[in-house]
């Protein structure tokens, strides 16, 4: 559900009357009913929230959303497009409950409606998102945040284009002393293993530089050389498809038309601020490395526009969509 008082619940009541959500799958909310009850009544959409215990009891249709519930009451009292721990920990508590069911094998995959990161620290919960989150509840440390877009006609790629983020959630003067060799290295596999499975045949990625103009030989900056070189050679060495360092404005230019299926980006906006311009809507947040599925929208609680009638279903239907795929392939 996310933070009930961003545009999550929202967005989940938008789609859901949309047919093609259920041809892909079977879907059912984790969350508060009366939150989803709340969204109905306010998006007029007639969708019959009905509350349920297990996966197993789930019977939706476009009129008809089950829910299993989790968390408490208090989030009731929760003003809309508010900062509050009590939101954040309903969203934690949807998360949580989520993950058990997809590390149980109940549900084949989770898709998540975002949450509120301050909300999350409110209420006690010190994980920088939903990555950190997941990655400690699945025990594993070789994970990494990945933006999807398809193909569209603005994307020319035949599998579409996956950036793949080698630090995240962190202060941007952390960014140089998180980035190693190893870590560029651990990511460029993963986005190796995601797209060869997407696309049947090994992806070309094009690699990021950290600095302006990749360095300028180390007139801005060494790590080009000291590192991100060092860790292309590598993953060349295991019959990875890899090119640069490759300074990014024009990087982005060459993947949009086509040259690279997938992007390594050295932080956070390096590869978020490319990627929705290219497609924000349509962009897909996909946790790599975790023993299940799970996808998200590529944004987040949208307090500005939460609970005033502008919420967009877009991300959420590719998420979900992308998610059946990735269940499908998880299954086999």
């Amino acid at each position: 559900m996310g933070d009930p008082a961003g545009i999550g619940p929202e967005i989940i009541v938008g789609a859901w009357t949309e047919t093609v959500l259920h041809e892909w799958c079977r879907p059912l909310v984790i969350g508060h009913p009366e939150i989803m009850r709340r969204a109905v009544r306010f998006w007029k959409t007639g969708v019959r929230v009905v509350e349920i215990d297990s996966p197993d009891e789930a019977e939706p249709a476009p009129g008809v959303l089950p829910c299993i519930a989790c968390g408490s009451d208090e989030v009731l009292r929760v003003p809309p497009a508010t900062i509050d721990a009590r939101a954040g920990q309903a969203a934690y508590d949807a998360v949580v409950a989520a993950t058990r069911l997809a590390l149980t094998d109940r549900v084949d995959a989770i898709t998540t409606a975002p949450l509120h990161k301050e909300a999350l620290h409110l209420a006690g919960h010190d994980f920088p998102g939903h990555t950190e989150l997941l990655a400690k509840m699945c025990d594993t440390d070789d994970f990494a945040m990945m933006l999807y877009l398809g193909p569209d006609d603005n994307l020319l790629g035949p599998g579409g284009l996956a950036v793949v983020h080698v630090t995240l959630h962190t202060a941007l003067r952390n960014v140089f002393d998180e980035l190693t060799e190893e870590s560029i290295l651990a990511k460029a596999r993963l986005a190796d293993r995601f797209m060869t499975r997407l696309m049947g045949t090994r992806p070309r990625i094009g690699v990021c530089a950290l600095n302006p103009h990749g360095g300028e030989g180390g007139l801005f900056g060494d790590e080009e050389h000291a590192l991100i070189g060092p860790a292309i050679e590598r993953g060349r060495t295991e019959g990875m498809l890899l090119e640069g360092p490759l300074p990014t404005d024009t990087l982005m230019v060459h993947a949009r038309d086509g040259c690279y299926d997938a992007i390594v980006a050295m932080f956070h906006d390096q590869g978020h601020i490319a990627l929705k311009l290219l497609g924000m809507h349509q962009a897909v947040n996909v946790t790599l490395g975790l023993p299940i599925v799970r996808t998200s929208v590529a944004h987040g609680t949208a307090f500005d526009i939460a609970w005033r009638q502008h919420a967009e279903t877009g991300s959420l239907l590719e998420a979900v969509r992308v998610a059946s795929r990735l269940a499908l392939d998880h299954v086999d």
